[in-house]
């Protein structure tokens, strides 16, 4: 006859206790600040575009922070990415909306992705006063992730729907750059996800740097040329079927490029983790000649913007782990600021100057050495695995997960004996 308490109990009991020792004591040794010091008094203010909250789909907003203190909120959308003061002091973004009756080819209600004009000093709070969109066939991976002003006083955009880049004047398509002209596709691009193109900067006249982000590429586009430079060239070794996809080892699945002059970019380089300044050799190549895994202790977890900002730092905006940082040219913290549990920041900008179209490069300055976060052999992949599918909370790092995973293991053991008795 079996005993009342065996062995089996004993597991299942220490593995209850272990799992509850590993929540309570990560939580309590959590860091409880939201930041590190405030930035230079002259230049304290952060434009920040938020996707969502909980979701990569919905809890979207635009905010204005002051230091740590955030100043205003804009909620209105169910996203936001690209955030840009204007100069008159409004805010441009980029954003998806759903519950639109004007849905052109597709059924109503639908949604519509574009960009919006905020006017902050709106009374009694900042409102929407503009908005240019269009219908897309389904909210994932048809989003607007960037536009930006041009001197003229149009918008050029990036669209991921039709995968192009387009200029709208007065309200109307201007001029646009089909990326079929260069990558071979599908008939319909609206189908599936299938280049991604997630960011386009002026930099120069009639000159764009653009984000392929499934081709792990920047183009260089020129009005009436088409593409006269690619960063992170094609691979003769390339599976896919148009063999235009550059190596990963490089850039993989990269957000949010910044010119810095000629043969030189700053670049969130996603799915690597981490924020790389690629300059081009003199063979024309484009290589990495400062790499940053992470900073504070933390390892970056899909970061997805990095401003190089005209005094020599560098804005980032780790977005899996819902902070923002600024680092000086060695990865050295200025500036840190954590956002709202399962916040998912987009894009900042630090005001007045935002992204500016050169600044100062690394080049071979050395970040070695500075505190990122140690990564574990299984362990990192598969806590960044569940992060890209659950908001965890900020302090769950890898000793936790190992913890949960042995509690578990301990659990299932106990339960596994208790039923063979």
């Amino acid at each position: 006859m079996p005993s009342r308490f065996g062995i089996g109990d004993l597991l299942v009991a220490i593995g209850c206790c272990c799992l509850l020792a590993t929540v309570v004591v990560g939580a309590a040794l959590s860091p409880t600040t939201t930041g590190a010091s405030s930035p230079d008094a002259d230049s304290s203010r952060t434009l920040l575009g938020v996707q969502g909250v909980g979701s990569y789909h919905e809890g979207g907003s635009v905010r204005l922070l002051d230091g740590d203190e955030e100043q205003w909120r804009v909620s209105t959308g169910l996203v936001y990415f690209d955030v840009t003061r204007l100069d008159n002091g409004s805010v441009l973004a980029s954003y998806m909306d759903d519950g639109y009756e004007d849905c052109g080819p597709y059924p109503s209600t639908c949604h519509r992705t574009g960009f919006r004009i905020i006017d902050p000093d709106a009374s009694p709070s900042p409102e929407v006063v503009y908005e240019w969109s269009f219908p897309v066939r389904n909210r994932v991976a048809s989003e607007v992730h960037d536009v930006e002003p041009l001197p003229d006083g149009g918008f050029v955009v990036a669209d991921m729907e039709y995968e192009r880049v387009f200029v709208v004047e007065d309200g109307e398509v201007a001029w646009q750059w089909n990326a079929s002209t260069r990558y071979d596709g599908p008939d319909d691009p609206t189908t599936r996800d299938w280049l991604h193109i997630n960011d386009v900067d002026r930099i120069g006249q009639g000159r764009f740097l653009v984000s392929v982000r499934n081709a792990n590429q920047l183009v260089v586009l020129e009005r009436g040329e088409g593409v006269v430079e690619v960063i992170n060239a094609d691979r003769d070794d390339d599976t896919d079927d148009d063999g235009l996809v550059g190596d990963p080892s490089v850039l993989h699945r990269q957000h949010n490029p910044q010119w810095l002059g000629d043969g030189a970019v700053l670049v969130a380089d996603s799915e690597n983790h981490r924020v790389v300044e690629l300059h081009r050799n003199d063979e024309g190549v484009w290589e990495p000649v400062w790499v940053l895994d992470g900073a504070a202790g933390q390892k970056f977890d899909w970061p997805r913007d990095a401003d190089r900002l005209p005094n020599g730092n560098t804005l980032i905006t780790d977005t899996r782990n819902a902070r923002l940082v600024e680092i000086n040219a060695t990865g050295g913290v200025v500036w840190t600021h954590q956002l709202d549990y399962r916040a998912l920041p987009y894009e900042a900008d630090r005001l007045p100057q935002g992204e500016p179209v050169g600044a100062p490069t690394y080049g071979d300055t050395p970040a070695d050495g500075v505190e990122t976060g140690a990564s574990v052999p299984i362990l990192t992949p598969l806590l960044r695995l569940i992060s890209a599918g659950v908001r965890l909370p900020l302090w769950v790092g890898e000793i936790h997960l190992l913890a949960t995973l042995v509690s578990l293991g301990l659990v299932g053991t106990g339960l596994l004996v208790r039923r063979r008795n």
